[in-house]
């Protein structure tokens, strides 16, 4: 997301509008996660807008709607696809990875559609995959699979971490639903492909998770070392303090890597955060 209201004034400069965010956010982090696609194709016009809004260096990475990866399961999602990828294709060299977030219930006997899925994807854009069938997070005869398909493919797996959420608080109505609805999956620190994808959800209070993304922060050095080009995505159950941990986990890694550091946060939300 781009749009919490919850950062301006604290992130965002107090005066931004309503729908004008996303120019505000690309001054504080250099990706995000867009969930809207899930929900519906934007316009043209969005489109064109979100392109206006932010430079060649921000990297977007959408999630397929939800009818491709939900309501059909992959099956007959050709002209769907396409017409997805027509609408998105004005962003440019902002696309990162397209994420292929599959439901709980797609597991191991659903390798072969996938399978068939990944051979039809065109090649001119990244692609990662998220799985949250237990089977896939255990390691052995199911995983190994799915990461071989997705390594001859190319392909990202996306990481999920949740562990600091059933680790921290239950207190606010934020913290409770997290603890209710995010996966409880084992981590899985794999790369198959070149821009590995990881979603990371912490506790509410910021100084309380760098020690669960400690080995984080080892495994994208490794990677960046290796040539690959890791998104890293942090949330809490709130997010309101969501662009603070973006900060603080990539200075962590620029102070170890040769990656540029991010802009300074605009004067003006300093003044506010500080005030």
């Amino acid at each position: 997301m781009w749009a919490n209201r919850a950062w301006v004034g604290r992130y965002l400069p107090s005066d931004t509008p309503v729908g004008r965010e996303l120019e505000a956010y690309s001054q504080v982090c250099n990706a995000v996660e867009g969930n809207t696609t899930f929900y519906a194709a934007p316009e043209a016009a969005v489109v064109a807008r979100w392109r206006a809004a932010t430079s060649e260096d921000f990297r977007f990475a959408f999630k397929l709607p939800r009818e491709i990866t939900h309501d059909r399961r992959l099956r007959d999602t050709k002209e769907l696809l396409r017409a997805f990828l027509e609408r998105m294709e004005p962003l440019g060299a902002r696309l990162g990875p397209f994420m292929v977030q599959l439901p709980a219930t797609f597991g191991p006997d659903d390798l072969a559609i996938l399978a068939s899925f990944l051979d039809a994807l065109p090649r001119g854009f990244d692609w990662a995959v998220e799985v949250r069938h237990p089977a896939f997070h255990a390691g052995g005869a199911a995983e190994r699979p799915l990461n071989d398909l997705l390594h001859d493919h190319r392909v990202n797996r996306v990481l999920f971490d949740s562990r600091p959420v059933f680790d921290g608080p239950r207190e606010t109505a934020e913290e409770i639903d997290a603890w209710e609805k995010k996966p409880r999956l084992p981590v899985r620190a794999v790369a198959t492909a070149g821009q590995p994808i990881v979603r990371f959800i912490g506790r509410t209070a910021p100084e309380t998770n760098p020690t669960y993304w400690a080995p984080w922060v080892d495994r994208v050095v490794r990677w960046i070392r290796d040539g690959r080009r890791p998104i890293v995505f942090l949330h809490t159950p709130d997010n309101v303090v969501a662009p603070t941990l973006c900060r603080m986990f990539h200075e962590e890694v620029a102070a170890r890597t040769a990656i540029a550091p991010l802009r300074p946060v605009p004067a003006v939300a300093v003044q506010q955060e500080l005030g």
